[in-house]
């Protein structure tokens, strides 16, 4: 098969969409660095990497036996393209990677139509093709999130595409993907009133999806909708947000979002297993401010900060995976070490997270999870990388509240030395005309154009000297 042994992704204007990869990286190198966030020391643990240590969750409705990490493939590494446009996946590079996991035994791989802007599934399943089928389980969704897609035959044909693009003639987790966003409304249209959520319960039933779940974002009644119903349809599995931070404190970073404290507990009492995403907040809990790496340090020197919500995600009973995006293999390397075997958190330890998530809601950063869903921008701007830079900046101290603080020198040049090197000008947040297409598209109800249009105003009085 001529796809099979393709090298490298691509489509026409993809330099539109993937400037972000570099973007990103980037800014973790340049500018808005500090020794307390960037060193291999906070962002990585140490020691070897078992190989046959892996803690493993046995599903109830199926007996799948699921390795506790899982690999989310949205953020699969990033190649200049050939012809010198934009970027293309690393096609060795995620063999590498797919290898390496299920060598250090993982077996749970989640994917989308929609993540790597449409080629994830793709380079998912070549790479998992070089492996018996029996070795792994795929997770893919049906991601008709754009009203042109909510027709059953629109539907229909994503749904066919995906056995296409990942060589396999069943799915072993199909969701529904990010119900709740766009409310009672989105959920009718992209899943009701067509018949498709009728018609994927059929394909259960013939054996073609082994599991049906959903993932959910945003309006809490189409959560309590689905799981109103679920004598009925019989979810396998539920994928949820789940971190230290959103246990307790989900709407005061989102105020569409729900605490996870509810959301599993509503899937404990029906005895719906629970698959985790966002255990590291988008990043953030990897990404700390020098005060808060400091804290966890101290508590375990050893262990990398990112350990710490591995931990806590992985120690509710009823998880049946959680999910990570490694695009790196020191990322895979540590979170293997975390689950090979997993160290539940003590009850003193999950305390001494609340107070440390406490902490983290003091600093004012913006709660973007580089999910990618507001890319491509029609005007060409990198959104996540704009947003993430200034995260980066308000954790290490190099947000400037007047040109009196005693540090303002520092941190103006920290910010715009980084941004610039972090985000190419004719991305950055000054091209935004607030359009407001990005908008809707956010699982984290950010007000995209206000954050960025608060961002270019701030870089404008740095550079002006008038802050």
């Amino acid at each position: 098969m001529e796809d099979k042994n393709k090298k490298d992704i691509n489509r026409r204007d993809f330099i539109k969409i993937v400037g972000i990869s570099a973007a990103t990286s980037t800014g973790l190198l340049y500018g808005c660095s500090s020794k307390g966030t960037t060193s291999a020391s906070s962002a990585t643990g140490e020691g070897e990497v078992p190989t046959d240590k892996m803690t493993y969750r046995t599903s109830p409705t199926t007996g799948d036996r699921v390795s506790l990490l899982g690999y989310g493939c949205m953020r699969w590494p990033l190649k200049p393209a050939p012809n010198g446009n934009g970027e293309v996946i690393d096609q060795d590079a995620v063999n590498g990677l797919i290898d390496y996991a299920i060598a250090h035994g993982v077996n749970y791989f989640d994917t989308s139509p929609a993540y790597v802007q449409g080629f994830s599934e793709k380079a998912t399943g070549i790479a998992l093709s070089r492996h018996p089928r029996d070795k792994y389980y795929i997770a893919t969704k049906l991601s008709n999130f754009s009203p042109d897609t909510w027709s059953r035959e629109a539907s229909l044909k994503m749904y066919h595409k995906s056995f296409a693009e990942l060589q396999v003639d069943y799915i072993d987790y199909m969701l529904l993907h990010g119900i709740g966003m766009g409310g009672m409304e989105a959920l009718k249209g992209r899943y009701l009133d067509n018949g498709i959520l009728d018609f994927l319960v059929k394909e259960r039933e013939a054996g073609r999806i082994r599991n049906l779940g959903f993932s959910y974002h945003g309006d809490i009644e189409v959560y309590d909708y689905l799981l109103s119903r679920h004598d009925e349809f019989k979810w396998d599995f539920v994928q949820i947000q789940l971190n230290y931070v959103d246990w307790k404190h989900a709407k005061e970073t989102n105020t569409r979002n729900t605490d996870a404290e509810y959301l599993y507990g509503e899937l404990a009492k029906r005895g719906i297993p629970a698959i985790i995403m966002e255990p590291l907040l988008g990043g953030r809990l990897s990404k700390l401010n020098d005060n808060l790496v400091a804290r966890l340090k101290q508590r375990r020197p050893e262990s990398s900060v990112a350990s710490w919500a591995f931990r806590f995600a992985g120690s509710f009973p009823d998880i049946l995976t959680v999910l990570s995006g490694m695009t790196y293999m020191e990322h895979l390397q540590d979170n293997l070490r975390t689950y090979s075997p997993l160290e539940p958190l003590t009850d003193e330890e999950k305390e001494f997270l609340e107070e440390t998530a406490q902490l983290m809601l003091k600093y004012p950063t913006i709660p973007c999870n580089d999910c990618k869903y507001c890319m491509p921008c029609p005007y060409g701007l990198d959104i996540p990388a704009v947003l993430l830079h200034y995260n980066r900046c308000v954790n290490e101290g190099n947000v400037a509240r007047s040109g009196q603080d005693e540090n303002y020198a520092k941190a103006r040049r920290a910010f715009l030395v980084g941004y610039d090197r972090s985000v190419p000008k004719l991305r950055q947040a000054s091209h935004c005309i607030g359009c407001n297409q990005c908008v809707a598209h956010c699982p984290q109800n950010i007000d995209i154009p206000k954050e960025l249009h608060r961002i270019d105003q701030f870089v404008e009085q740095l550079k002006q000297g008038t802050l």
